[in-house]
């Protein structure tokens, strides 16, 4: 999928320091920023532009989820878990009870249901914790013919969205090229020529769908194209897309992925944001437009530039600590902004310690200062803070922390700051 990861280091020099996968990934999610929907929600914005899917309803209660699978005319009923992360089916709940996912007779699937709903479940793309279960989409079970894997996306290569297919589809795509490459598929698409009928229709038979059901495939794609336009769609995935034995051509299942810039003209789909799932801290860092991840550490970091957080994060682990966070302020941080993100720190009863790294080119050093002042003044703070400032305005937010009344360490480089805080926690 198009991410930033071109921008960062080479997987070897990121192997020489502990700190740096996580370090990138950071990067990566918060330059990133999408907007990622539940699979019902997917449904009901691809059932709106007249694609093909199943019926199906979403249940948060037992008596809904019961009602559903009542409602629903199919013998069989398909019961999903839905959590923000793959590898549902294959998953498995803190109680024990295998699968997140789970095909079966009314009876069996209330059971199913119950068994589900207000657990835990623990994916390969989950925490270790696993996700909390809130919702269930249960919907009816199709006769399937053939199953397929049909996804759209931004593609730095060829500048543009590009669709990608496979005849393999109903496992992980990632298996399916790792094993056959030759089986993936791709066409790129000219965005101001836009998707034809006719070079959908020759992917379509590409992908192996016969000359009497290609046509319908070439609708599906056609229009999920369509709704990728329309709604600032930067991932559309379907896995598997299936031909059912009557003919028809159903998308039953799907993940949806939108660019967050787009919010101010997608206020319909951004109302569909869950953030249950999302660590509370990360939520209120995005409503102040600060890029904060939590890490598992216990030295606080707060920092202006990926790079030099990156670069931070690297030299604490050098000097034998572990951050607590990824916590880039940006270029055009406020003394306000600085004030929330140390009182965001802080909130983390894990942190021992606070490194506030500065390198003032847009950003001035005697601003950071006063907002790390004014927040001390306000929240208090009982661990070692050491702050390093360097570059524009940093005598002034030199002096500003000498003369205020806080115990503050002051460091002359990063090495220095790292090597300071490190110490001081274990004081």
């Amino acid at each position: 999928s198009y991410s930033f990861c071109t921008l960062l280091p080479s997987t070897k020099m990121r192997s020489m320091f502990p700190m740096r996968k996580l370090a990138a990934q950071a990067v990566t999610k918060s330059q990133q920023r999408a907007l990622s929907v539940h699979e019902y929600q997917a449904k009901d914005i691809m059932r709106k532009h007249g694609l093909c899917v199943e019926e199906g309803y979403m249940a948060e209660t037992l008596e809904q989820a019961n009602a559903a699978i009542d409602k629903i005319g199919s013998k069989l009923k398909v019961v999903k878990s839905q959590i923000l992360a793959g590898g549902r089916g294959r998953g498995t709940f803190d109680t024990g009870f295998e699968g997140g996912v789970h095909v079966a007779e009314a009876g069996k699937a209330k059971e199913c249901a119950e068994k589900m709903l207000g657990n835990r479940l623990i994916t390969k793309q989950t925490a270790a914790e696993g996700a909390v279960v809130r919702k269930l989409y249960i919907s009816e079970a199709v006769d399937i013919e053939k199953e397929l894997y049909l996804a759209m996306m931004l593609d730095r290569g060829s500048g543009g969205p590009v669709v990608i297919g496979s005849a393999e589809g109903g496992m992980a795509i990632e298996d399916v090229a790792a094993a056959n490459p030759d089986a993936i598929k791709k066409m790129p698409i000219n965005v101001k020529e836009g998707l034809t009928t006719e070079k959908a229709l020759a992917f379509a038979k590409e992908l192996g769908f016969s000359n009497e059901v290609a046509p319908a495939a070439a609708k599906e794609i056609v229009g999920l194209y369509k709704l990728m336009v329309d709604t600032d769609a930067t991932q559309v995935e379907i896995n598997p897309l299936v031909q059912l034995k009557d003919g028809r051509v159903m998308l039953v299942d799907a993940k949806l992925g939108f660019d967050d810039n787009a919010e101010y003209r997608q206020p319909e789909i951004f109302a569909l944001r869950d953030s249950s799932e999302t660590d509370a801290r990360e939520v209120e860092a995005e409503k102040q437009d600060l890029n904060y991840i939590g890490l598992d550490g216990n030295i606080g970091c707060l920092v202006n530039g990926a790079g030099l957080a990156m670069a931070t994060m690297d030299t604490i682990s050098l000097h034998g600590g572990t951050p607590a966070n990824f916590l880039d302020v940006g270029g055009a941080a406020t003394k306000e902004k600085v004030a929330f993100s140390l009182k965001l720190i802080t909130s983390d009863k894990n942190v021992k310690g606070i490194l506030v790294n500065i390198f003032g080119g847009i950003v001035d050093c005697g601003m950071i200062a006063q907002g790390v002042i004014d927040a001390v003044e306000e929240v208090g703070l009982n661990v070692p803070l050491v702050v390093r400032l360097d570059g524009t305005n940093a005598a002034k937010g030199k002096e500003l922390i000498k003369n205020s009344s806080l115990n503050v360490i002051s460091a002359d480089d990063l090495d220095d700051a790292s090597a300071k805080i490190c110490k001081a926690i274990q004081a």
